[in-house]
């Protein structure tokens, strides 16, 4: 997660994952363009079954120089080798998570639309901070809504990357690139794609490479 010359794709595990088949579609799809981070989120899982899946996924991002995070849970993401963690504001505080981390390990910060929230995390460390809903999702309920004029004003003040997250589609994200996101974080953007993940990923790395950054 460290070339910012470009915005990348940070992909999103579906809410619910079928392990007998999905491992073979994230094959796929991370081999049809550029990644630079996996994150697994599964909110309604056991503990149990969010450490098979990472025991899966994470190798296949891996041996990709993909990033692996997990959503939430940094003692779990400490015990099972991820790359990281991303914290909500209603979870792990982020110094909780990089004590459990450790100093070496990428935590990032759902900030919403609060740019005293990101200023915040920036001062006490966080190697990202994600700013959202910027558009309407299904995937979740977002607690706010964000304009493109923030992900300007982060860019413009600070050298900490910068997440974009709610809704991205492949119609919708030249703006955020445009505003000066590092990152474009999807779910169903890339999962529903009509013609599949693997030419979502595609279609993303095309519109990255031709849109200009703030």
């Amino acid at each position: 997660m460290t070339d910012l010359n470009h915005a990348q794709i940070y992909l999103i595990t579906p809410p619910k994952l079928e392990m007998t088949s999905f491992p073979d579609t994230l094959t796929r799809t991370l081999d049809a363009g550029r990644v630079a981070c996996l994150q697994l989120r599964l909110k309604d899982s056991s503990e149990d079954e969010i450490k098979r899946a990472i025991d899966v996924l994470r190798p296949i991002a891996q041996d990709r120089n993909v990033t692996f995070l997990l959503n939430d849970d940094p003692a779990t993401a400490a015990e099972t080798g991820c790359d990281g963690v991303h914290v909500g504001q209603e979870d792990a505080s982020y110094e909780q998570a990089r004590k459990l981390v450790g100093p070496d390990a990428i935590v990032g910060v759902t900030c919403h639309n609060s740019r005293h929230l990101a200023m915040e995390a920036a001062e006490m460390g966080a190697d990202y901070v994600a700013f959202g809903a910027f558009y309407q999702t299904e995937t979740k309920q977002p607690k706010s809504r964000a304009d493109p004029e923030i992900l300007n004003w982060w860019s413009e003040d600070t050298t900490v990357p910068v997440v974009a997250v709610g809704g991205i589609t492949v119609e919708n994200c030249g703006p955020l690139i445009n505003a000066g996101a590092d990152f474009l974080a999807v779910v169903a953007g890339i999962w529903d794609y009509v013609e599949g993940p693997e030419q979502a990923i595609m279609e993303f790395n095309r519109i990255i490479a031709e849109t200009p950054r703030a």
